[in-house]
């Protein structure tokens, strides 16, 4: 198409240096002596400019094992310094970090690797076990895995390296790329959970990661002078985005390490660092707000917590105000698409419940539910407050609208530039929305997305298992925990078995082994046979009462 002017400059210029990585050395060049890495627990700090010879030197080993524009380089990292390095390093060579849940059972983790093939993978020495049966079990074999991270003194497996070693003389200068980088390169891929053992993955673009940094900085807003301390796990959308490498890298603020959540460490690092935005679900805020009263900490120059995972209740929005800040932020979004939705602290706690109105540059609707189809973006439903339907996202900026290799789900979750999350919930006249539930009746403990269908299906592998039907109730520091009704193929079948073979399951993570279990002689379903999952979600919490779930 003919402009009224020449774009050529203006497309080449944008096409090819609008990146995230170019804003990180621009940070690099200016604010190289500013921190950007502080780990409490070593003691250690990495500033800008030692921040981007680490991540150099990363590169450096990289290219020396052949690895080039688009091969993956899996990580399986808790938040360390390692996990900082990985994910601006391998990007300097046009690789794709691919941020793993470090909490995959060896079975997940194998099939993880199996589906996205890295050539190299990066894990924590804490998850060292869980690695070594996982490159047994699959049948991709990365030519290099790196132990990092190991506070606990592990040795080292047989055939692996450790970072120190791997990185070790490498040179911190800018490595050479092969080709120029472009904003729809892809340059991470995240993983969420699937209907199936397989996490599905989700591929980010260069523009994706800019943009989403972009909105954290105009949102909170964050700036140089910013401290970020996240309680969950950098490999989440929500943990590496909502004030994780991706926004504090590029705006140039400094990220606090934090490897497992601590509530009396998170107050202590808040006073000692000066932490201005923390992040974490409603879960963190809980146990910080107990800590908080019990033995108080200066928090007076928190600017802001910003809650994800789950909405506020009212209640606790204000218990959180009165103990932590006044300025509690809340998000909803997806790992596909980030937050798309903001409760801001004036919204609150009034506001509590809801998710909020849009984003400046996204849209979520409410539109109609149909059995077996699509409802289109047009076909709202009523703002009444009443009335159910899917919560659908456009997000034009932070999602690719893919997942990589499943293209069956992509059809089923993304539509003429939406995406239908499988939310369901109503909305008002304002267009503030309040989540409802589940279509496909998703469990989320402590953040994690969990599907009942893997479970069942593992359960089920039980010889003294006929069926299985798997739900949620509540729990007070998980947000839910996962409950299993188990119909019994052979009579002697007893709780404790059931636990017991759910704790030595290959294919099920710590966080979604059940921690209730009750043995019924059926199973609610459908005149077409399907379980009704939504019938024993809303019995489960009368049965925990009743004592009918049970724990081992």
């Amino acid at each position: 198409m003919k402009r009224t002017y020449d774009d050529s400059m203006f497309i080449d210029t944008f096409e090819h240096e609008y990146t995230w990585i170019n804003g990180v050395m621009r940070n690099v060049h200016r604010y190289g002596e500013r921190p950007a890495v502080i780990d409490p627990e070593t003691g250690r700090q990495w500033n800008y400019r030692k921040l981007n010879e680490e991540a150099n030197r990363l590169a450096h080993a990289l290219q020396e094992d052949g690895i080039k524009k688009n091969d993956v380089v899996m990580s399986a990292l808790r938040n360390c310094p390692e996990f900082a390095f990985a994910y601006t390093g391998p990007r300097k060579i046009g690789a794709i970090l691919l941020a793993a849940n470090y909490n995959l059972a060896a079975g997940e983790m194998a099939l993880l690797i199996n589906h996205n093939k890295p050539r190299a993978v990066i894990y924590s020495a804490n998850v060292r076990d869980m690695i070594v049966q996982a490159e047994a079990m699959c049948a991709w074999k990365p030519e290099r895995f790196v132990m990092a991270d190991n506070q606990e003194g592990f040795p080292l497996p047989e055939g692996h390296t450790s970072y120190e070693e791997y990185t070790k003389g490498k040179a911190a200068s800018e490595p050479v790329r092969k080709g120029r980088a472009h904003i729809y390169d892809e340059v991470l891929r995240l993983c969420t959970s699937g209907t199936t053992a397989l996490p599905k993955s989700v591929p980010l673009n260069d523009i994706n990661e800019v943009l989403s940094a972009h909105d954290v900085i105009m949102q909170y807003p964050l700036g140089i002078h910013d401290v970020t301390l996240n309680m969950t796990p950098w490999f989440h959308r929500g943990g590496c985005h909502c004030g994780g490498p991706c926004p504090a890298f590029y705006a140039g603020s400094a990220v606090i390490i934090m490897r497992r959540f601590q509530p009396q460490n998170a107050l202590e690092w808040i006073s000692r660092y000066g932490v201005t935005f923390m992040m974490g679900t409603p879960a963190n805020l809980d146990m910080l707000s107990r800590v908080q009263m019990q033995k108080p900490k200066d928090l007076s120059r928190l600017k802001g917590i910003v809650t994800m995972g789950a909405p506020l209740s009212k209640n606790d929005c204000i218990r959180f105000m009165e103990t932590l800040t006044p300025h509690i932020f809340n998000g909803y979004g997806t790992t596909e698409t980030f937050w798309n939705s903001f409760l801001r602290p004036y919204n609150l706690p009034d506001g509590a419940g809801s998710v909020g109105s849009s984003c400046i540059d996204d849209e979520v609707r409410v539109v109609h539910l149909y059995e077996g189809k699509k409802a289109e973006p047009d076909d709202m439903v009523a703002h009444d407050s009443r009335t159910e339907g899917e919560i659908i996202i456009r997000s034009p900026e932070k999602t690719t609208y893919s997942y990589y290799h499943n293209d069956k789900m992509a059809r089923e979750k993304f539509y003429k530039g939406w995406m239908y999350t499988g939310d369901t919930g109503v909305w008002d006249e304002n267009w503030l929305v309040t989540v409802r539930g589940r279509k496909d009746d998703m469990i989320v403990v402590s953040g994690e997305n969990i599907y009942p269908t893997q479970i069942e299906e593992a359960i089920c592998e039980h010889q003294k298992v006929r069926d299985c039907l798997v739900t949620a109730v509540p729990d007070k520091v998980r947000g839910q925990a996962v409950a299993a009704y188990v119909v019994a193929e052979d009579s002697s079948l007893t709780i404790h078995e059931l636990a017991v073979f759910c704790a030595k399951s290959a294919m099920l993570s710590k966080y979604k082994k059940p921690r209730y279990f009750a043995i019924v002689d059926e199973l609610p379903r459908t005149a077409t046979g399907k379980k009704m999952h939504y019938q024993m979600k809303a019995r489960a919490e009368i049965d925990l009462q009743n004592g009918i779930l049970r724990k081992d």
